[in-house]
């Protein structure tokens, strides 16, 4: 009886949880100079950095920019997949 009632259940997730790996989103910070593009499902597909802000004086501005447009996508996926549910 379990078996019937969660069986559907089951399967809808593994439906929604493939959705989510064809869902993509993509943040970005220092006005487009990093870009960072994840699934719904959250794994990260890209990372794109124009090279002009690369200053090898200033690894800390560019490791700053990743984490902050990585967390953007991150949530906005996290948001996404709520949505879905």
């Amino acid at each position: 009886m379990f078996d019937q009632m969660f069986g559907g259940m089951k399967e809808k997730i593994e439906e929604i949880k493939k959705s989510l790996d064809g869902i993509f989103l993509e943040a970005e910070a220092g006005d487009g100079a990093v870009k960072v593009t994840v699934s719904a499902s959250n794994h990260i597909k890209n990372i794109s950095i124009d090279k002009s802000i690369v200053d090898p004086e200033d690894v800390e501005q560019l490791e700053d920019l990743i984490t902050v447009a990585t967390n953007r996508a991150l949530r906005m996926a996290e948001e996404r997949a709520s949505e879905e549910m």
